[in-house]
């Protein structure tokens, strides 16, 4: 007959009960076996299969343990075992052998069982042990599987987050192009920020760079929608208020809220690289840097983030580049650091003196880029924890 013996326990986490599941067809056995757990283990409640059918019925999710007998009458060996294993997943495994299949045991041990016990040499305290071990082996096996899933998980994101960032198209080999990019958001790859680069047919280089408010996954994605929107308009032939108009119209097709606004700073070079047209829409002005000195473009081109007021226009200024020369297009993460612990900012003209003294010393590209992040940091006292993205642009301008 089946038995059912029912207790709390003190074995298993939470307030549920010890449940185990005995696949057992020998009823000496199984009435030898309920004794020895009575006294080790009186809190728990056992349940009795005879067959694979059975133990097939009685299996459910509250099942912690099945100790099971690998000779019944419709099944045996380790067929039997992967059967209940796959009966089970999250159950602990507990595997009776005889005293001439000790070999069995090891090999069902290899194939997912948690331990093995030989029959007739088991005694109340070692079967509570094995059974105490067996589940205390399982929940370290789901652990580290939980780990390695999250883990691939982690991996996989941060392939697709790397693959959404944009690889410059420029084919002009006197032109650099460096880039930093931080997210804010702990272990993220990618934010709210975004930047592109696009050189097209005639020689002209168009750069964006811009900063989605807040710092969500869903401000990461409309980022990264914007800037697609953005090569494919610029690759299209648009250019200038008429660019800006359609992303401002994306912005307001694909956004979840009316609050949500984008600020965006937009510069085209000249095939000549002699000068340079901006437009800024609520975005903090680019550098440009000379041999020796930085300075901030001037504010005259600037309108409204994208976002809030339809219609709006974004005026353009243009500036003259002589000699060698370096654009630095930044998002506010890398301004709005505090200065010295206390309540001020960095900003802009805080960012153009650290600038040029920076350019003084000689720093360009990556150099000049890291020097000034690690700079804004230790004004700040900690990392920032902002979105930050930099756009460097350096080349000659033609005689």
């Amino acid at each position: 007959m089946s038995a059912i013996i029912e207790h709390s326990t003190s074995v298993v986490p939470g307030d549920g009960k010890l449940e185990i599941l005995l696949i057992e067809d020998d009823p000496g056995d199984a009435f030898l076996f309920e004794e020895l757990l009575g006294e080790e283990l009186p809190d728990a409640r056992i349940v009795q299969a005879r067959t694979l059918r059975e133990a097939r019925e009685r299996l459910r999710p509250g099942i912690h343990c099945a100790v099971v007998d690998l000779s019944l009458p419709d099944a045996e060996g380790l067929d039997l075992l992967r059967a209940v294993l796959d009966m089970a997943p999250r159950s602990a495994v507990l595997v009776l052998t005889g005293r001439s299949d000790a070999a069995v045991g090891v090999a069902a041990v290899a194939a997912g069982a948690e331990d093995y016990l030989i029959k007739h040499e088991v005694d109340g305290p070692l079967l509570a042990r094995a059974i105490r071990y067996a589940l205390e082996r399982k929940r370290a096996e789901d652990s580290e599987r939980q780990l390695m899933e999250a883990e691939l998980r982690s991996e996989e994101n941060a392939r697709i987050e790397l693959g959404l960032l944009p690889v410059p198209l420029i084919d002009d080999p006197e032109l650099q192009h460096h880039t930093r990019y931080r997210p804010g958001r702990e272990r993220a790859l990618l934010g709210g920020d975004f930047y592109d680069t696009v050189q097209t047919a005639d020689g002209t280089v168009h750069l964006v760079i811009g900063d989605v408010c807040g710092h969500g996954p869903d401000e990461a994605s409309l980022g990264v929608r914007l800037r697609m929107a953005w090569r494919t308009l610029v690759l299209a032939g648009h250019t200038g208020m008429d660019l800006l108009g359609t992303l401002d119209t994306v912005l307001g097709h694909e956004r979840w809220s009316e609050e949500i606004f984008t600020t965006l700073s937009m510069v085209t070079i000249a095939p000549d690289r002699q000068r340079a047209r901006f437009r800024m829409a609520g975005h903090p002005a680019p550098l440009l840097f000379g041999e020796t000195t930085a300075t901030a473009l001037p504010d005259d081109a600037y309108g409204p983030a994208l976002g809030l007021f339809p219609g709006s226009e974004w005026p353009a200024a243009e500036v003259e580049l002589t000699g060698r020369w370096s654009l630095m297009l930044y998002t506010d993460g890398l301004i709005e650091g505090r200065v010295g612990g206390g309540p001020d900012r960095l900003g802009t003209e805080g960012l153009v003196e650290m600038a040029s003294a920076a350019r003084a010393q000689g720093l360009t590209g990556d150099l000049l880029i890291d020097h000034l992040v690690t700079a804004v940091e230790a004004l700040n006292g900690e990392a920032l924890t902002d979105d930050l993205a930099v756009v460097m642009l350096s080349g000659k301008a033609a005689r």
